[in-house]
């Protein structure tokens, strides 16, 4: 009887002493505000993509997700922030294809590791740029737009916002898969690039379709093509350039949320399943679609692997362009 006496005892203080470590494993997910670190200044794309998924996500958290603008360094500031954080999903990083595909190939020194620092919850959304030309361009198809490069090889010449950015490595893609020779031009930002497209002082520029769309409408630019696998819903009449003829031609541009790596795999699932059941919305479809986006969501797997499918199609792209940075 005292031995029951005792072991009974000690089972009880064995579960006094486990009950703190239990409620901390069922600690509800997110227990405050959840901070989306995002890697571009407020008010351009990135960050509008990402407010309209805060608001949504934090109806289905329960908890408000606020916005954490961190630019600099081509999203590296922010980026080498939330690899950093602690991994417990209170702190999460807006990626995109520049900062978690292309950065590993056009900085010198990267001080996070896409791949090793970072645990993927899932893509929100895709868009695609449309190449546009100048009217002074005697060419209105991607057919002829490459026949005119070819017979005047060095003539032509595209502008971008900067050495490294998309539509630079969209213009360098475009070069080596058509086989053509024109002269890149960079500048401070797309608008001044724009400026000097509508001028005639650049022949194109590949842009976005959102930027493009009434100057298209003007007449003030051509769209010859779009950039990703299937026509625009803005763009209906616009072929892509796979169907223009220039096959293995896609430049897709995705933005997605991750967590610091060792985020523990319920927490990544709870996220997983919210951003998925936003996107699936009638509502953040036409919010996506009306910016020339499209509403997509990915299993974390299915995102790590677009990551490293993606990194090594624009390593060669980012080597082959001479782009780099400190």
């Amino acid at each position: 009887m005292k031995f029951t006496h005792s072991l009974c005892a000690a089972l009880a203080g064995a579960a006094l002493l486990a009950s703190p470590l239990l409620h901390a494993q069922e600690a509800p997910y997110p227990r405050q505000p959840v901070t989306l670190v995002v890697p571009f200044p407020a008010g351009g794309p990135t960050d509008s993509m990402a407010r309209l998924l805060a608001q949504k996500l934090g109806d289905r958290l329960g908890q408000q997700v606020i916005i954490d603008n961190r630019g600099g360094a081509g999203g590296s500031i922010a980026a080498e922030l939330v690899a950093r954080a602690p991994a417990d999903g209170q702190m999460l990083f807006f990626g995109t294809t520049g900062t978690m595909a292309i950065n590993p190939s056009l900085y010198k020194k990267l001080r996070y590791d896409p791949v090793k620092d970072f645990a993927p919850v899932s893509l929100m959304a895709t868009t695609m740029n449309v190449l546009v030309v100048s009217p002074q361009v005697p060419a209105r198809n991607l057919s002829d737009l490459i026949a005119l490069a070819k017979a005047k090889p060095g003539d032509l010449t595209y502008g971008s916002a900067g050495n490294g950015s998309s539509n630079h490595l969209s213009g360098e893609l475009f070069r080596s898969t058509a086989g053509i020779q024109i002269n890149h031009i960079p500048y401070k930002g797309s608008a001044p690039a724009l400026i000097d497209l509508l001028g005639g002082r650049l022949s194109m520029m590949f842009d976005t379709i959102a930027q493009q769309t009434q100057n298209l409408a003007a007449g003030k630019v051509h769209a010859v093509a779009v950039t990703g696998p299937k026509r625009s819903p803005l763009l209906p009449g616009v072929p892509t350039a796979q169907e223009a003829g220039l096959k293995g031609f896609d430049v897709t541009i995705w933005y997605g949320v991750l967590a610091p790596k060792g985020t523990p795999a319920p927490v990544v699932d709870r996220l997983q399943r919210e951003i998925a059941a936003v996107m699936a919305t009638d509502e953040m479809k036409k919010r996506m679609e009306a910016d020339g986006a499209e509403a997509r969501s990915t299993t974390p797997a299915e995102f790590a692997a677009l990551i490293k499918s993606d990194t090594a199609k624009w390593a060669p792209v980012v080597k082959n362009s001479g782009a780099s940075l400190d």
